[in-house]
């Protein structure tokens, strides 16, 4: 029987390299399908908020017919930044504060000062430049390419490949659940050292112990991301997912048999992470901001008359929580030796961790410039 072989990481360049992070702006964030906001931040025409989405501030916001836009956050005329707010309301149009002028909640530029005594100018081409989006889980999407993937294939795609359908995601009706809290931690680490922590549970036993005493099995060092359609069982006695295996809340009634009392884990690339369980759902997004800091929301998601009626998610947001911060704290002993010479060459991956492996042949291939192989 061949036993497995270790194999090699990213060089530790990968994740301190200010170049490498440009690139990884350019050719991840700024071409891929991006999640930006939750949908129901955006409660209605000019409710907005401003993203990091590569090297640009984008502006997600709601249009007068209810539907989601996104804008890159730069005034036509002189290039001022036109929301210097991270979210907010306006009433009927963006106006820049520089010189005032102002777009129309489509985008299209609708008056400037002594516009009518200047040459004639196309109020469309010179509004504000658009991104495209999609909504989907309750959360807005935008892809900055002027020609998006398709969003079928990269974001339900990955749900897919991880859950094996579409249906074993949509019996949580993720997007009708309502945000019970929300934490945003600023992790002074690489964005990759953050994806591949969640994707491996080999330093759960070291690390995690609130949590593998609700999934027993996380101690073997075998995330539930290493199987497709996996998910880990509740341990004997604990009644939910909580940090006391307590019961927790309201079970969300669309999940079937076969997911209850099981905790399941999605990466969708290059910055999503999902967490499902029998009464509530974990959403991660990340915003990698420099080679060596990453902003991370996350919001724990419940029934909607959990979070109406004040039920107590303490002991559920607690669990999910202290594994946060577990994990962020890891991430950011990592990063610092990244630019050792003890890791120039990266460092080895154990057989549990394989599946990393691909990660990081895809993060390779996306750096490439286009129509040259990987290597």
């Amino acid at each position: 029987m061949t036993t497995p072989s270790l194999l090699a990481t990213l060089p530790g360049r990968f994740y301190t390299d200010q170049d490498v992070f440009a690139l990884e702006q350019r050719r991840i964030f700024e071409t891929m399908w991006f999640c930006a906001a939750r949908a129901d931040d955006l409660d209605g025409p000019g409710a907005f908020r401003t993203v990091q989405v590569g090297r640009e501030s984008v502006i997600v916001s709601r249009a007068k017919d209810g539907s989601a836009r996104a804008f890159l956050n730069v005034c036509r005329h002189r290039g001022a930044r036109l929301c210097t707010e991270e979210s907010g309301r306006v009433r009927r149009a963006f106006q820049c504060p520089y010189h005032a002028w102002a777009y129309d909640l489509d985008g299209t530029l609708i008056a400037a000062p002594n516009l009518s005594t200047m040459p004639d100018i196309d109020r469309v081409e010179y509004g504000l430049v658009t991104a495209h989006v999609r909504e989907w889980l309750g959360y807005v999407w935008v892809c900055l390419a002027d020609e998006p993937p398709s969003f079928e294939q990269d974001v339900l795609g990955a749900v897919v490949t991880r859950l094996g359908d579409l249906a074993s995601i949509e019996n949580y009706g993720v997007e009708k659940l309502k945000v019970g809290r929300r934490i945003v931690y600023d992790v002074r680490a690489n964005w990759k050292l953050i994806v591949e922590n969640f994707m491996e549970c080999y330093h759960c036993a070291t690390i995690h112990p609130e949590l593998t005493a609700v999934l027993p099995e996380f101690a073997d060092g075998y995330a539930a991301q290493y199987f497709v359609g996996h998910g880990a069982a509740f341990g004997g006695g604990v009644e939910g997912f909580t940090v006391d295996g307590s019961p927790g809340v309201d079970r969300i009634p669309t999940v079937s048999r076969e997911q209850d009392r099981r905790y399941y884990a999605i990466t969708i690339r290059p910055q999503v992470f999902v967490n499902l369980v029998p009464d509530h759902a974990i959403v991660h997004r990340m915003f990698p901001l420099a080679a060596d800091r990453t902003v991370v929301e996350c919001d724990w998601l419940f029934l909607p008359e959990v979070v109406a009626g004040g039920r107590d998610i303490g002991p559920s947001v607690e669990l999910f929580h202290k594994v946060n911060v577990q994990d962020f704290d890891a991430c950011e002993r990592c990063q610092p030796a990244m630019g050792s010479r003890a890791y120039a060459r990266g460092g080895v991956l154990v057989p549990s961790e394989h599946h990393i492996a691909e990660f990081h042949q895809w993060v390779a291939g996306r750096l490439e410039p286009p129509g040259r192989p990987a290597g």
